[in-house]
């Protein structure tokens, strides 16, 4: 049983939950940027929570079915098409041999997720089928022509349309200071968390780039590297934040100023650019 991409769009990757626990091995745990995204279109098709989908960025994806199967889409919310005919979000999708879905820009949000009854069966590379973007591990993008294997599938539940995850206006994050907020004047510290920051054209799976007030520091040391995590929030040389996503490096250079929740991390997985996001201090 196959799927062929047709058109990947802008990337397309393929994602799972991850790598987890390999920071010795200087492996991020990588996965999916909107794992909430992710359970959801397992959920919606009936496979394991941590099953590989696509992530697909800013939509614009067209892929045929070589067998009959089952597919869904969940996460940013836009046009989902089969041969030309409106299909729901969030909810499980039939697709014939040789009929084709497509999607189209995201009206909200900016990472879609395309799931199939019983995932993708690319192979598994350190426990995960997952692409980490800045190793190099797991599948490459897809392009043009690459046919995907599907694991055994079972017949979807019959569950109600899931919740798009897409967002438009401000986007809070809840924060906690530190490890490194004392190497930064008080007026940064309230800088950070006051003012709105804008995401940045530059931000990728390793790092969403924030653009706003320079984050001065109040000590002007060079900081040995120090192991980092996902939502750890850099400050690099030019006073700018740097919120890691899950292509993170282990170790950094850069102080990190505070660290956004991992309930809110995956947030920024549909922060656009020129997308406001604020910060909220949790004790």
């Amino acid at each position: 049983m196959t799927l062929v991409i047709e058109s990947p769009g802008l990337l397309t990757l393929v994602q799972d939950l991850g790598r987890p626990g390999l920071g010795h091995l200087g492996v991020s745990p990588s996965g999916a940027f909107d794992r909430s995204a992710l359970r959801q279109v397992n959920l919606v098709l009936g496979n394991e929570p941590g099953a590989a989908a696509l992530e697909v960025l800013r939509g614009e994806l067209v892929l045929r079915a070589e067998t009959p199967t089952w597919v869904a889409v969940t996460g940013a919310a836009g046009p989902v098409t089969v041969d030309g005919d409106p299909r729901a979000y969030g909810r499980a999708i039939p697709l014939q041999a040789g009929q084709r879905l497509a999607l189209g820009a995201p009206a909200a949000g900016l990472r879609s997720y395309v799931g199939v009854a019983g995932g993708f069966a690319v192979p598994e590379e350190l426990g995960s089928r997952s692409t980490d973007t800045l190793a190099g591990l797991g599948p490459a993008p897809l392009k043009d022509g690459d046919r995907l294997a599907l694991g055994a599938a079972t017949h979807p539940p019959d569950i109600e349309d899931v919740p798009t995850l897409g967002r438009t206006g401000e986007l809070t994050l809840d924060v906690m200071l530190g490890p490194r907020d004392d190497w930064f004047t008080t007026t940064a510290v309230r800088r950070l968390l006051e003012s709105p920051w804008q995401v940045s054209p530059a931000s990728d799976r390793v790092g969403v780039r924030l653009t706003g007030p320079a984050l001065e520091r109040a000590r002007p040391d060079e900081l040995p590297s120090e192991p980092c995590v996902r939502g750890s929030i850099q400050v690099s040389a030019d006073g700018q934040p740097i919120v890691f996503g899950p292509d993170h490096p282990v170790t950094g250079g850069y102080p990190v100023l505070a660290v956004v929740l991992n309930r809110h991390t995956d947030r920024l997985a549909q922060a656009a650019p020129g997308q406001v996001v604020r910060f909220s201090r949790v004790s």
